[in-house]
């Protein structure tokens, strides 16, 4: 598929490690698009859980997804400031249906003090177990946990204030001038 244009919505589907369907958004905003990664955002938007359940978004969220890293970054822009949630996943692919990649459980959530927190530990060794993640898998998604970290530490990328403020006051442009035409 061709790169997404700017400001084209696309939809967003998290599967797991034996290929059965986990999550899915659907009208992500697409902001930047490169041979490696895609920067999109929403705003309350449906998301459709494995079970079927449903459920909207609460607030503005900017996506980012690479083609190398084996995590995508959730920044979740609230009025009580700014949280992250990562998600230790494959690098994205994207076909003519949807953005997608693999969720391999373990998360990262940034609050807005600064403070992080692991998630999903006992999580992600039970599907480890169950679905047979392979230790080049397990190597792999621990190195890049350890990415991560040094991400959020540095203030790298989707962890500066600076590409918070840069993409979703595009945002805010694309959608104000869609809703005036």
């Amino acid at each position: 598929m061709n790169h997404p244009k700017e400001g084209q919505y696309i939809t967003v589907k998290s599967y797991k490690h034996d290929g059965s369907l986990h999550r899915t958004w659907r009208d992500c905003m697409v902001l930047k698009t490169s041979d490696e990664s895609i920067i999109a955002c929403n705003d309350h938007t449906l998301v459709t859980e494995s079970d079927g359940r449903r459920w909207v978004t609460r607030e503005p969220a900017l996506l980012y997804f690479h083609k190398k890293y084996w995590f995508n970054i959730v920044t979740m822009i609230r009025p009580k400031g700014i949280s992250y949630y990562s998600n230790l996943a494959s690098p994205f692919v994207l076909d003519e249906e949807a953005l997608k990649y693999i969720d391999y459980d373990l998360d990262i959530k940034v609050f807005p003090d600064g403070k992080k927190r692991l998630l999903d530990v006992d999580e992600y060794k039970d599907h480890r177990a169950l679905m047979g993640y392979s230790p080049e898998i397990d190597s792999i998604l621990k190195a890049n946990v350890k990415e991560l970290v040094r991400w959020i530490n540095e203030g790298k990328g989707p962890f500066s204030q600076a590409y918070v403020d840069i993409w979703y006051e595009r945002y805010c442009q694309l959608t104000y001038r869609r809703k005036k035409h």
